[in-house]
């Protein structure tokens, strides 16, 4: 059975669903025979390459938020990934993730996509690195088993480009529009950070299904 996720490295929610699904998956009598993969998607793709601001500026204007607003409407999310267990910094950059979804389509490649999207997450939520900087998503991605050469080849070229683009496409024709978002051996859908108990209904249902 195969699980499609798309996802976006900025998206806090995405994070928090994953942490949810992964703990359903952990637990599900079946997770050695599912296949799980991530797809590309945006959430501002028209947000310029190269440049970024900081997660709450960027709350402050899209939300018409003071500093001190934004911060409490990025906690509460916050709150959400910390009884996950995870870590959670809000003042982590934001910018265009279109770099490091190909290089994701890279680790997708090598076999080590789960690793990589995991340091990744793990990089920009928890210690609010700039993985939009060349040289931290290259020892980032270097770190969960990538090769530094190869990387810095992906991001000195094109490579993977129509991989992102084609992702993004089916997420269009599925009727995909926020994210993060589960197809279950491409029959069930779930939208959004939902809890780990529904994830787990939904593998055993696509597992019934596909038996």
């Amino acid at each position: 059975m195969r699980v499609d996720i798309w996802s976006d490295v900025i998206c806090p929610w995405c994070y928090v669903g994953k942490a949810r699904f992964e703990k359903a998956l952990d637990s599900f009598a079946h997770r050695d025979e599912v296949e799980v993969v991530y797809h590309s998607f945006e959430l501002d793709p028209s947000s310029p390459r190269g440049q970024h601001e900081s997660n709450l500026t960027m709350l402050s204007k899209k939300f018409g938020k003071s500093p001190a607003e934004a911060l409490a409407l990025d906690d509460q999310v916050g709150s959400l990934a910390r009884a996950e267990g995870l870590g959670f910094d809000s003042g982590r950059p934001v910018g265009n993730t279109f770099d490091v979804h190909r290089v994701l389509h890279l680790g997708l490649d090598r076999g080590v996509q789960h690793a990589l999207l995991g340091a990744v997450n793990e990089a920009y939520f928890a210690q609010a690195r700039d993985v939009f900087d060349r040289d931290v998503l290259t020892e980032v991605a270097a770190g969960a088993g990538l090769d530094a050469d190869e990387v810095g080849k992906v991001l000195d070229g094109e490579a993977y480009a129509d991989e992102v683009r084609q992702d993004e496409l089916q997420a269009r024709q599925i009727g995909i529009g926020g994210v993060p978002f589960f197809v279950f051996d491409m029959a069930l859908g779930a939208s959004g950070a939902q809890p780990a108990e529904l994830f787990a209904s939904a593998l055993s249902q696509a597992w019934e299904r596909k038996s």
